[in-house]
């Protein structure tokens, strides 16, 4: 395993998730945050890519560590906004930290219960993808690694309805978005794995890169839920971020590449291609009398 490369698949992923954070937030809070994401990824992404055992020098491998990456990236960096952060939120629309109606759960031994309660949830789910290879329902493989791609992004609608519904209303193509994304992602890239929690965390990585790019920048003078009706601070920050635009789709480009690369490798169900199959031994001469 390549540490270096890792690490740059790392730089990217956390640059792509600053990116289109910034975009949205830099008007109403600047810059302070944008270095954040692309830490703790390049950090994160060479310890994913040594457990999974994932292959670089294969855009397949690349392709799998950018994904999985930016799924653990939004786990950490939401539960950390979500459970372990305190500061002002009267400046939100919807309370980044946990609450119920908009009312936020105070620091102390409910907020730590409800936080690893939510940490409990998320690794049994990973625990149940992980031994799902030894489970038999009778489906055939495509509807198991929907169903099971599907797991992350029924989690994130839920959490998602629970914390900005009560806020900003119910809705319906919103909340079965990100579930419908995630299985046909990860059937995508169950393509390249025969794990099924990584080709699913691979899958809710892209889902949530894709939605975001949607919400970002098919809809720029829209803001935010949690900035919705409130100030801009930092007027200058609406020139300023077109600078970075070109990285973010430049970014889009590199991952579009290596999906095409990809899809040129073989799959894990397909024989080895003919231009990689090793070259037949030639038959030994037949022994002289």
């Amino acid at each position: 395993m390549n540490t270096g490369i890792a690490a740059v698949v790392g730089l990217l992923a956390g640059t792509h998730t600053a990116t289109w954070g910034m975009y949205k937030d830099a008007p109403h809070e600047g810059f302070r945050h944008y270095p954040r994401s692309i830490f703790v990824s390049t950090l994160a992404a060479p310890i994913i890519a040594w457990v999974a055992g994932l292959d670089l020098t294969k855009a397949s491998g690349l392709l799998l560590l950018f994904g999985v990456t930016y799924c653990a990236e939004r786990g950490l960096t939401e539960f950390w906004k979500t459970f372990v952060r305190f500061e002002d939120q009267s400046k939100y629309t919807i309370p980044m930290q946990f609450h119920v109606f908009g009312r936020v759960i105070p620091a102390g031994a409910k907020r730590w219960a409800i936080a690893w309660s939510h940490a409990a949830v998320a690794l049994l789910a990973a625990w149940g993808l992980y031994q799902a290879p030894w489970v038999a329902l009778g489906l055939p493989h495509w509807a198991l690694v929907a169903m099971l791609g599907s797991a992350g992004g029924w989690l994130s609608a839920f959490g998602g309805a629970f914390k900005d519904a009560p806020i900003e209303g119910f809705h319906t193509f919103k909340f079965f978005r990100s579930p419908f994304l995630a299985a046909s992602y990860t059937l995508l890239l169950s393509r390249w794995t025969d794990s099924y929690l990584i080709a699913a965390m691979g899958g809710l990585g892209f889902t949530v890169a894709s939605i975001e790019t949607y919400k970002t920048f098919f809809f720029p003078h829209r803001p935010r839920g949690k900035f919705a009706n409130k100030p801009i601070l930092f007027p200058e920050h609406l020139k300023t971020r077109q600078r970075f635009v070109p990285v973010y789709f430049g970014i889009w480009l590199c991952v579009i590449v290596a999906l095409v690369l990809a899809l040129r490798e073989p799959g894990l169900s397909e024989p080895p291609r003919p231009e990689t199959a090793a070259a037949p031994q030639s038959a030994a001469p037949a022994p002289v009398p």
